[in-house]
């Protein structure tokens, strides 16, 4: 749950930080190789290494961007009444369980290239990626927020 509100915000920020700031435009590409390359400083992982596990962490990533997807558009409409709500509930928590089935999936192929040691680091890795960009992505917008407020 709290990785499905990391990425959310994540994405949020992402979106709001683009809008705000035309000068600074998020650019996916770089994000995905400023993610690449400080996983693999933080897991110390040697070039063969990274060449094997980046093509299946990637592919990990777009199937949970595509479950995420639809629980964004879940949560886009409010259901009208409470038979409606509870099979969003019940369609959400499937997306959740099939988020944490992605997980196990992908870890297990994982390491089968890669150490176990530099799987759990990797996963350490990206959280601090995510958290040390969303403190950036805060900043600017406290600039912003200021900048705005001064007009």
């Amino acid at each position: 749950m709290k990785k499905i509100l990391a990425i959310s915000l994540l994405l949020m920020m992402t979106l709001m930080a683009s809008a705000q700031d035309n000068n600074k435009r998020f650019s996916p590409e770089k994000f995905e190789a400023d993610l690449r390359c400080y996983i693999t400083k933080e897991a110390s992982l040697t070039p063969q290494e990274a060449d094997k596990f980046f093509p299946i962490f990637r592919e990990m990533r777009e199937k949970q961007r595509a479950v995420y997807d639809k629980m964004r558009k879940l949560g886009m409409n409010k259901p009208s009444d409470d038979e409606a709500c509870k099979q969003a509930i019940i369609e959400y928590d499937k997306l959740n369980l099939e988020l944490r089935q992605l997980d196990v999936t992908y870890h297990k192929r994982m390491l089968k290239v890669i150490p176990a040691s530099k799987v759990y680091a990797v996963m350490h890795a990206e959280n601090g990626f995510h958290r040390q960009m969303m403190k950036g992505w805060q900043k600017g917008w406290q600039k912003g927020w200021q900048k705005g407020k001064q007009r």
